[in-house]
């Protein structure tokens, strides 16, 4: 018996270029380099994923990008570790931007927050192929978010917030918002 419910969602994020170079670090990018990325925007963005999920205990959102793209990033970074970065990034950055196509709200936050991982909503991502790392508090595939859907709070309903440091007031500690994560997060 299915204990959930879902939803696909359409997602098309528009290439936000001003948050690549924020996750990158970098002021400008060239011209060839900013037409190989758009690029692979255009190749990736069929391998883009949104659910709602909704468990009885919660309404969730689930977005990822299929693991092939994090493959393709993982290859190219064994070639060369600038190329792969600005692969991840680019990849992290569209997430992000889907996610803010589907809740405007989390930009104005800041970020999106981490539900409580109940067994009900594990069960549902596990039967969508997904898997939920309870020691890094993630959701795999690597480039992916797992967020309360619709919008309804921010730090207030983080269930990562006594850990974070930008929710105990220590946004000096951020550069970039992490999105997705598990243990090829390290790598």
């Amino acid at each position: 018996m299915k204990s959930y419910t879902k939803e696909t969602l359409e997602v098309s994020p528009v290439f936000d270029f001003e948050l690549l170079l924020g996750l990158l670090s970098e002021k400008r990018l060239g011209g060839s380099v900013f037409e190989e990325l758009a690029g692979k925007w255009d190749l990736w963005l069929p391998s883009l994923h949104a659910l709602k999920l909704e468990t009885g205990k919660g309404r969730y959102l689930a977005l990822w990008l299929d693991t092939a793209v994090e493959e393709e990033i993982d290859r190219e970074w064994k070639v060369s570790s600038e190329y792969g970065y600005r692969l991840s990034a680019l990849a992290q950055t569209m997430v992000q931007c889907a996610v803010y196509q589907l809740m405007p709200e989390v930009e104005d936050a800041g970020c999106a927050p981490a539900p409580h991982p109940t067994a009900s909503l594990c069960d549902a991502l596990a039967a969508e192929g997904l898997d939920y790392q309870e020691a890094t508090h993630s959701m795999l595939p690597k480039y992916s978010v797992l967020t309360p859907f619709p919008f309804h709070g921010a730090c207030d309903i983080c269930y990562l917030r006594k850990e974070c440091p930008k929710a105990n007031g220590q946004t000096n500690q951020f550069r970039t918002i992490e999105v997705g994560g598990g243990p090829k997060a390290q790598a």
